[in-house]
């Protein structure tokens, strides 16, 4: 069978850059490129290949060319980029296309494209060319399987994952520790000294005997630990702390961590679903949505009349997912996305199937900052015992500034020990309450401003509920202007799974298909 006479390019590694149509070429043994030129009806040229192997005799192997690839194409990607993508296709069935996946998974046209392109490769994946030129990426069910016997990274990610859980909670223990250390030794300095205060006779009388003994031993202040006193208080502690735990409170140690630097960002993870929910949306829509439906997702200005004609918050859409203006014949400015209008799956039937948990489906709505999660009785002990160990501080503070006594205990082991770490525990001291009085000044300024922008989403949410006759005209003609494109398997007019002559078609058909696109 004769080659396509058109359009035919000799690869080594596949390398598409979708919107300049610019592909890159070396000219040796690895693959070759079925590409037709086609254009849109916006005359944007559309690359649209499909490889096949070439061996080295100068014979026709149509076998996947991508296991082409000996490298991990896989490990490049972000890891994010790579776990949205493997959600996506095993939420749409395993044959996708790169809208499906942009959409589903909320990321740029760009990021998905390129994770099918390496997850096809080193999964044992192949490709399928549609009737209109639309690449369609299949990967079978134990891709995750073949993907995890090759990549090293895979397996390792899990147990340093594993590794950074212990190690972020052994620095909240140790920050709890700290604090009940600090009181021991604060104290324990505080009664040495306090004891010192006996009479000079007495102190002579017992200088050779009980106060050596008792005071010159050398490392008096370790053989008492935080965890033994939790061991003398309370000896069902640890199996009571994990009781709690799971049941979803926080230990002490927890509590104090949580108390001093709060619990972290309670938005985290919530920009991919607002992606997520934005990519739902488009594709619900048919491709073609107005500004108004995009700004309950976004950070937008208060909805007005002022604002109705600025609809430059859609911006990073466009940019995302590939989308661009459109004006239809009443003069209302539209925005369509061709690539999330082309799917491979029946995804509005499979999504109420399966429907997405979590996703802000209405509106963007931000969580406001909580000071700690900690519960009121668990604060107030931590704060009890802030401030105890605050007095003792400053009462050791100005005990040790007594020269004279100090320098008669010099041969002691607590006394000095106590006053080489003593700015150590003047700084965790401050710290303590100066972060905490810190962080609740700014989180107060921070949600505000999250109220703000929460009211403003709702704000054009309430516009749309209340729409008037324009604004309903507008809405008629994006859903008239709307077009989703099923590409079922009876569309196929090729695919890198099987060889050539067993697909049942000609290439002088596939030839002709490609002229009468053009």
């Amino acid at each position: 069978m004769a080659l396509v006479s058109h359009c035919i390019l000799v690869l080594h590694v596949l390398d598409i850059f979708p919107k300049m149509g610019i592909l890159k070429i070396k000219g040796q043994e690895g693959g070759l490129l079925l590409h037709n030129c086609r254009k849109n009806s916006r005359s944007r040229v559309v690359q649209v290949g499909v490889v096949v192997a070439l061996k080295a005799d100068g014979a026709r192997d149509f076998s996947p060319a991508l296991k082409l690839a000996k490298s991990i194409q896989t490990d490049s990607l972000p890891p994010f980029v790579r776990d949205s993508t493997m959600r996506a296709i095993d939420t749409l069935g395993g044959r996708v296309t790169v809208g499906d996946v942009a959409s589903q998974a909320g990321l740029k046209v760009t990021e998905a494209e390129k994770a099918l392109q390496a997850l096809a490769a080193d999964a044992g994946g192949f490709l399928e060319v549609s009737d209109e030129g639309d690449v369609l990426y299949v990967l079978p069910k134990d891709y995750r399987s073949n993907l995890g016997a090759k990549s090293l990274r895979l397996k390792l990610e899990p147990i340093l994952d594993k590794v950074k859980g212990v190690a972020e909670y052994a620095i909240r223990v140790l920050f709890g520790t700290a604090l009940l250390a600090s009181i021991l030794i604060v104290y324990s300095t505080i009664i040495v000294l306090l004891s010192s205060g006996r009479s000079d006779d007495d102190n002579r009388g017992n200088r050779g005997g009980y106060q050596n003994q008792r005071y010159n031993n050398q490392g008096f202040s370790f053989y008492l630990s935080p965890a033994d006193l939790f061991w003398y208080w309370d000896p069902y502690y640890y199996r009571r702390s994990r009781s709690v735990k799971r049941s979803g409170g926080m230990n002490f140690f927890e509590s104090v961590f949580s108390f001093v630097f709060g619990d972290g960002d309670p938005n985290e993870g919530l920009e991919d679903l607002r992606w997520k929910s934005i990519g739902e949306c488009i594709s619900n829509k048919g491709g073609v949505v107005s500004a108004e439906e995009l700004a309950p997702f976004l950070d937008v200005p208060p909805y007005g009349e002022d604002t109705q004609t600025d609809e430059s918050f859609v911006l990073p859409v466009l940019l995302r997912f590939d989308g661009h203006p459109e004006v239809d014949d009443k003069g209302n400015i539209l925005y369509r996305f061709p690539s999330l209008q082309r799917t491979a799956v029946d995804w509005l039937g499979r999504r109420k199937a399966t429907s997405s948990e979590g996703l802000p489906n209405v509106y963007f709505s931000e969580s406001q900052w909580n000071f700690s999660k900690a519960s009121k009785v668990e604060q107030a002990l931590v704060i009890g015992l802030g401030a105890f160990n605050l007095v003792g501080v400053i009462v050791l503070s100005g005990m040790l500034r007594d020269y004279s006594l100090v320098q008669q205990l010099r041969g002691s082991g607590l006394i000095p020990f106590a006053t080489k770490i003593l700015p150590l525990l003047q700084a965790y001291t401050a710290t303590f309450f100066a972060i905490p009085a810190f962080r609740w000044f700014a989180l107060q300024q921070k949600n505000a401003e999250i109220e703000k922008r929460n009211r403003a989403r709702l704000g054009w949410v309430a516009a749309l509920e209340r729409a008037g006759l324009d604004l309903r005209a507008k809405l008629k003609s994006a859903r008239e202007m709307a077009k989703r494109t099923v590409i079922g398997r009876e569309r196929v007019i090729y695919s890198t799974e099987k060889d050539l002559a067993v697909q049942d078609y000609e290439a002088q058909e596939w030839e002709q298909r490609l002229k009468e696109r053009n």
